[in-house]
């Protein structure tokens, strides 16, 4: 992934055919070692590609994929809660104050480019 993103910035970047030495350097300009076999397989790969017809099509595929939640359960238990009478409003549960959360420094053991 760290070497698709950094292909990917080089094209951004005006670079339209970006070798591996490009992809090299930018990841070694933020401290990162490039994996040799897997940034070759990436430019064999990517090698006379247009990169914006790669991510039009890779959007069109992502278009196809179903992301939807089943919502319609809440509406149902709303309705039959409201329905319950003037009872409600006496048997009314205090309510409990959020729990905060902890912040945390630490990156879960991994970062954006590993």
């Amino acid at each position: 992934m760290k070497h698709l993103a950094a292909y990917l910035l080089l094209g951004l970047g005006g670079n339209t055919s970006p070798s591996a030495e490009d992809v090299k350097a930018v990841l070694e300009s933020v401290g990162i070692d490039a994996d040799s076999d897997r940034l070759d397989k990436l430019i064999k790969e990517l090698e006379g590609k247009d990169l914006q017809e790669l991510i039009a099509e890779g959007s069109q595929k992502l278009a196809s994929v179903p992301s939807g939640g089943g919502g319609g359960g809440g509406a149902a238990a709303t309705a039959a809660g409201g329905a319950a009478g003037g009872d409600a409003a006496a048997e009314k549960e205090p309510e409990k104050e959020p729990e905060k959360e902890e912040e945390s420094d630490e990156d879960m053991g991994f970062g954006l480019f590993d």
